[in-house]
Order: C-alpha cells, then sequence, then structure tokens
C-alpha cells in the first residue's frame, strides 16, 4: 500500500474549511527575532542533539556521525506555531547532513497542554510530499504527532541559503518570478490531476467538504450583515445570497470528480520560496496545513483575484493563467482546454466573495479581509462572474 493511499484522514477531517479564514502566518501576528539566545533549558526536546541525531539518521541524512552542537539562530513566532532555524555541528563523519535545519511546532497553552493538533499539515509532509517531485516542496526529516503533553513538530530543510520570499507583503513578485511561481503550482497540481487517490486524501468527496463550507457560509454572512452591513449594501448582498442559492451548480462540478486534484488552501505569493539560482534550484511551495482537494484555480484565484489590485491583476492574469495551462500540459494534464480553465478560475472567484466573510466573523482585523472582499469584488465584475449564476 502506497503513503498517500494509507493516509487516514484526521478525525476533523469532515470538518475541514476548505476556505479556511486564517490570515498568512508569517505576515500577520508574528514576530521575528533573530540572534535568539536561548538556553540549554529553554532549547524544546525536539531541538536537543540526542534528538536531531536520531531524526536525521533515520530520514537517511546522517551516517555514523551525531550531532554535537545546537545554535537557534532565529525564532519566528505565529498564530498557530513558531518556527526555529537552527545550525547544526557534528562530530564524526557527517559530510552530507544538513548544517542547519528548521524546526516547526505547535504552542503549549497556559495548562500545558497543546492548543493545536496540525494533523493535516503532518499528514501532507509524511504521506503526500514523498509522492511529489523532488524539490517542489522542503524536505521533511520527520514528525512528530501532538500528545497530550507535548506539541506536534515537523523538521525540515532549511531553505534560507538557497531561497528567498521574492515580496515585503502585500506586493507583488515580478512577473518572472510570478511566472515560476505559477509554474510550480502547475507541476504540483498536475502530479495529483484526477488521481484516484484522492478521495483517500481527506476521508470523503471533495463534493462534500464544499457543502459543508457552503452550508456554514449562511450563516457567517448573516453574521457578517449583522456586523457589518454598511459595507454590503443591498445590490451586493443580492449577488452573495444568489451565490449561496446556487449551491447545487457549485456542487455538480466537484461531484463530476473529473479535472480536480490536491490544492494548498493558503496559496499567497508569500508561501512560496524563490530561488536565488533558478538553474539549480526552482521554486519551493511551503506551509500546508490547509490542503484540501478541488480545482486548481482556486490557488491561482487566492493569489490573483484576491490579492492583487485591477491594474497589476488586469494586465497578468491571463498570461499566468496561459502559464499554468502550459504547465499541465506539459506535465501530462490531457482534456482540459483553455476553456475551461477560464471557466474554472471564474468560479473559484466567485468563491472566493466567501473568504472575507469567514475572515471578518473569525475577527481577524479590517485590514486583512476589507482589501481582500473589494479587489475580489472588482475580479468578479470584471470577470462577469455573474453570468455564471443565471
Amino acid at each position: 500500500m502506497d503513503k498517500i493511499t494509507r493516509l487516514v484522514a484526521a478525525p476533523e477531517a469532515a470538518g475541514i474549511d476548505p476556505l479556511r479564514p486564517w490570515p498568512a502566518q508569517g505576515i500577520i501576528g508574528s514576530g521575528i527575532r533573530p540572534g535568539t539566545n536561548l538556553t540549554a533549558k529553554s532549547i524544546p526536546e525536539a531541538a536537543k542533539a540526542e534528538h536531531l541525531t536520531e531524526a536525521l539518521r533515520q530520514a537517511g541524512a546522517l551516517g555514523s556521525g551525531s550531532v554535537c552542537d545546537v545554535d537557534v539562530e532565529s525564532l519566528i513566532e505565529k498564530l498557530r506555531s513558531h518556527t526555529f532555524r537552527v545550525r547544526l555541528g557534528y562530530e564524526g563523519p557527517a559530510a552530507n547532513s544538513p548544517t542547519s535545519v528548521v524546526l516547526k511546532m505547535g504552542h503549549l497553552d497556559s495548562s500545558g497542554r497543546p492548543s493545536y493538533a496540525n494533523r493535516r499539515e503532518l499528514a501532507f509532509y509524511r504521506d503526500v510530499a514523498p509522492a511529489l517531485p523532488e524539490r517542489l516542496v522542503p524536505r521533511c526529516f520527520a514528525t512528530a504527532e501532538v500528545t497530550e503533553t507535548s506539541p506536534w513538530h515537523l523538521l525540515l530543510e532549511d531553505l534560507t541559503a538557497s531561497h528567498f520570499i521574492a515580496t515585503e507583503h502585500p506586493l507583488p513578485p515580478t512577473f518572472l518570478q510570478c511566472q515560476s511561481i505559477v509554474q510550480a503550482w502547475g507541476q504540483l497540481h498536475a502530479t495529483l490531476w484526477d488521481d484516484p487517490r484522492l478521495g483517500v486524501l481527506l476521508g470523503c468527496p471533495a463534493s462534500e467538504i464544499w457543502a459543508r463550507h457552503l452550508l456554514l457560509s449562511r450563516d457567517r454572512f448573516a453574521r457578517f450583515v449583522d456586523r457589518f452591513g454598511e459595507v454590503m449594501p443591498a445590490e451586493r448582498r443580492g449577488l452573495y445570497e444568489r451565490l449561496l442559492d446556487s449551491t447545487p451548480s457549485l456542487l455538480a462540478r466537484y461531484d463530476t470528480g473529473q479535472n480536480l486534484t490536491l490544492i494548498h488552501g493558503d496559496a499567497h505569493w508569500w508561501n512560496c520560496f524563490v530561488p536565488h539560482d533558478s538553474q539549480r534550484e526552482q521554486v519551493r511551495l511551503i506551509d500546508w496545513e490547509d490542503w484540501t482537494v478541488g480545482t486548481g484555480t482556486t490557488d491561482l484565484a487566492y493569489m490573483i483575484a484576491m490579492l492583487w489590485f485591477p491594474d497589476r491583476r488586469r494586465s497578468t492574469e491571463q498570461p499566468l493563467l496561459t502559464c499554468y495551462h502550459d504547465t499541465l500540459l506539459a506535465h501530462g494534464v490531457t482534456d482540459y482546454n483553455r476553456q475551461q480553465l477560464n471557466d474554472d478560475y471564474r468560479w473559484s472567484v466567485l468563491l472566493l466573495m466567501l473568504r472575507p466573510i469567514w475572515q471578518a466573523t473569525h475577527n481577524l482585523p479590517a485590514r486583512v479581509w476589507w482589501p481582500n472582499l473589494e479587489r475580489n469584488m472588482l475580479a468578479v465584475e470584471d470577470l462577469d462572474c455573474r453570468e455564471l449564476l443565471g
């Protein structure tokens, strides 16, 4: 039995929100403390030399040598996790072993218990990533599930020396960088395109996941209107109601089971690491806490329609969609023409109308959801997405 097929959906799988409203971690609500000087007592168990030696050895990244030196070079604190960059020193043979690693791990609450299980990202790196092409996501050396007293953690390849985040949020990358990022998404989506194992990934059909999301969105929308009614005039409110009433049409797309793939769910430009040397490396895609199954255009619409202002979007949207489609074809996708891609993209833009609603009703700051709502609504108008609702 292969690694994807043996994936057992997490207990909360049926309730996973395919458009989870969390903000981009590391961009909002994060503190970066380079050169963090932690004492031996404060270094987490997973970052200690004995644990790292065992983890790297089991991953085939360390031979007979041992980790003897651990230096925490930086700590990034996020909403649901914190990430250590750890410099390693070795004793004995370790010529091809990593000189540094990234340890991403969960928080403990005030009572000393884990506050978040992160089963989805752990499952991705444990069971899905090994089936993907090399150098498309960071290499994972070890995963550890949450226990009653210890947080989950991931031990990942450190890409600091070879890659960088293209721009400071919210500025868009250059067009060439955007092309390389879109090509990476195309390669990843193509790898699991219409894969018969997709139904196993979530433990239920994609249509069930999206049906639940649309059902819950009705309540979210009502709460949003009660609280922020002034930004939801009658005409716009009517469009949202038409969208929510179109659930059968939306779900019919997923019920076909065709032209579906694994999607990231939080595919903003700053979850992509761009290589310093594109001849030696390629874009790496990170932060897999919200992956689900759907149309690949969901990730594209998130990056382009919801995050870009009109001038930038209008000048680059169609060229990037063409680049994505060409990548799909180059990696073996068939029977999916450019018109089908456009139709899926427009439906994805409509669905992303709901993202800012969830963000606002999860009490994210207005600086997050308000620009997302307005930019996405402009894309709805430009692409004549209303026409899809009949």
